[in-house]
């Protein structure tokens, strides 16, 4: 025999044993198989599908959220923009405020001041009239000590009185 050719009673057993377990396969397994391929078939589509719907919505997610970053900012822009004509607002009425307040206190001060004034003018004018009479008592006391002198002042003063 010719070593290069198979044995014919092989390659028949062979071929026998394969159409045998190709027609169980077919029978029995084969349809279980296609199912499985067919079942892994339609996962693999619903999740490709599932996550092409989840792409999309953090896509949307993700719109939504910059439209929100965007409006929050416009909102702190917008806080921060009255807040400021607040702060200046009060600044502006606290200067207001000080400035009557000081000018309030100015004027009082002024007014204490032309009260005390005039209190220390009329206290000065008061001590210099009793000063006055003082010395004026002194002075006729003694130019009164002798009785001419007296008679010689009421009559002049009589003098200027008919005047």
């Amino acid at each position: 025999m010719n070593p290069l050719l198979p044995e014919l009673g092989l390659v028949l057993w062979m071929s026998v044993a394969f159409l045998v377990v190709l027609f169980l396969l077919k029978k029995f397994a084969w349809k279980g198989i296609i199912k499985a391929l067919n079942d892994r078939e339609e996962f693999i589509e619903r999740s490709l599908k599932s996550a092409e719907e989840a792409k999309a919505k953090m896509s949307e997610l993700k719109s939504d959220n910059e439209k929100l970053l965007a409006e929050a900012r416009k909102e702190r822009e917008q806080i921060l923009k009255e807040a400021k004509v607040m702060k200046e607002q009060i600044l502006s009425e606290a200067k207001i405020t000080a400035t009557q307040e000081g000018d309030r206190l100015i004027s009082s001060a002024r007014k204490e001041i032309d009260k005390e004034k005039n209190q220390a003018l009329t206290d000065i004018k008061k001590q210099v009239s009793e000063l006055s009479i003082a010395v004026a008592e002194k002075v006729i006391r003694k130019e009164l000590s002798d009785n001419s002198a007296h008679e010689a002042l009421v009559s002049s003063h009589f003098d200027q009185q008919s005047n």
